[in-house]
């Protein structure tokens, strides 16, 4: 039983270092998208910074992150076998399922990335990280109520929190953008 609680333990702090890798990358994505606005040497130099970071954190922290939360989940589930016969977990594997292929999706962005190709603008990669965001919610939430009629009141709360959350990403947005505008009006102006 005490092997039992490391696990559970390394279990939670693989998925914590995971989740830490999984928003860090994406903010690199953005940072090295929007490198790509500045004249050269500045955009070669900050891309090729970005690129020895994403390389990093991703093959040193999140890749192994992963593969240790879904060994450690597996020992859980091998030695509790009693929660697959459980509907909120079943549910919380589907969105284990689905962050992988977030995982996945951003391992094709940032082998893009690596190669020079820019696929997708700041805001839609702003947009995609809060993907992950979703679905820690939605696993916590799951772990922690555990019963059909608590987890339709955190389904919901989760949809209200996603529309929130994308209204936030809107507003954020046109804010930087006034900024941005007020920036190369003013330039214009003093030149």
């Amino acid at each position: 039983m005490e092997f039992f609680k490391y696990i559970k333990a390394l279990h939670i702090i693989f998925i914590v270092t995971w989740f830490a890798g999984l928003f860090y990358i994406v903010r690199l994505f953005i940072y090295h998208t929007e490198a790509n606005d500045f004249e050269e040497p500045k955009k070669s130099t900050l891309q090729a910074q970005y690129k020895i970071m994403q390389s990093r954190l991703w093959y040193g922290i999140t890749w192994p992150s992963m593969v240790l939360v879904l060994l450690t989940g597996t020992y859980l589930v091998w030695q509790m076998p009693g929660y697959l016969s459980q509907a909120f977990f079943i549910v919380k594997l589907c969105f284990v399922f689905g962050l992988v292929l977030y995982h996945l999706q951003c391992h094709l962005i940032f082998k893009q990335l690596q190669n020079d190709v820019v696929k997708y603008s700041s805001f839609k990669l702003r947009m995609w990280n809060e993907v992950a965001t979703l679905f820690l919610v939605s696993i916590v939430f799951l772990i922690v109520l555990q019963n059909n009629t608590e987890f339709i009141k955190g389904l919901l709360g989760l949809i209200i929190f996603a529309v929130v959350l994308m209204i936030a990403i809107r507003l954020y947005k046109k804010s930087r953008e006034k900024k941005e505008n007020k920036t190369i009006d003013k330039e214009k102006t003093t030149s």
